[in-house]
């Protein structure tokens, strides 16, 4: 199959980050590239469920401890797969009562081992109207200057990865109407 590459993109809530990944999906497929797609929510949840969690956002609200075993459990998961390329769409972070927990500690980048860091952002007053028109979630209410804030916890967090991993990193503004543009941005970081 050739190269296989782990990607792992992170987005606060409101980037844009899913549509983003699947512009990226369709031009890597239209270029005959294998492609996978791993929501480490989505992953975790499922395991989660195995200790009777139903809700999704209930996830943020376990203690750390749980979160971690659920983190190395997903990360186990999707380093099997082998595609040419593996993105793993996730958080940089999480915010529990304990603070902001990294969503990509040591122990999960050990298990990944990933090729690229990809940071999605988006201008502050671009996220709060995404994330005011969006009911799919239970989402927390928050002010442009928590998402500032997030968006700077996220900076900080996947530079310490990528530090830690000697991964290049590559940040990306997802500003509305510009998907292609930035889908080629990210295709060329990691070689593709």
């Amino acid at each position: 199959m050739g190269e296989s590459k782990k990607v792992i993109m992170v987005g606060i809530a409101g980037v844009g980050k899913t549509t983003l990944v699947a512009k990226i999906v369709e031009l890597l497929n239209s270029r005959k590239k294998s492609v996978s797609v791993h929501s480490f929510g989505t992953v975790m949840f499922e395991e989660a469920k195995k200790m009777g969690i139903n809700d999704r956002d209930e996830l943020r609200k376990l203690s750390v401890s749980k979160q971690r075993e659920l983190q190395t459990k997903a990360a186990q998961i999707i380093a099997e797969f082998n595609d040419n390329v593996v993105i793993i769409d996730t958080h940089a972070f999480i915010s529990t009562k304990e603070g902001f927990y990294p969503g990509l500690p040591y122990h999960v980048l050990e298990e990944l081992e990933p090729a690229n860091f990809i940071s999605v952002s988006a201008r502050p007053e671009e996220i709060y109207n995404r994330r005011m028109k969006d009911t799919t979630r239970n989402r927390d209410i928050v002010s442009i200057d928590s998402i500032k804030k997030e968006l700077a916890v996220q900076d900080a967090m996947l530079s310490s990865c990528a530090v830690l991993t000697g991964s290049p990193m590559k940040s990306i503004l997802n500003t509305e109407g510009n998907i292609e543009e930035a889908a080629e941005e990210v295709i060329n970081a990691i070689g593709f």
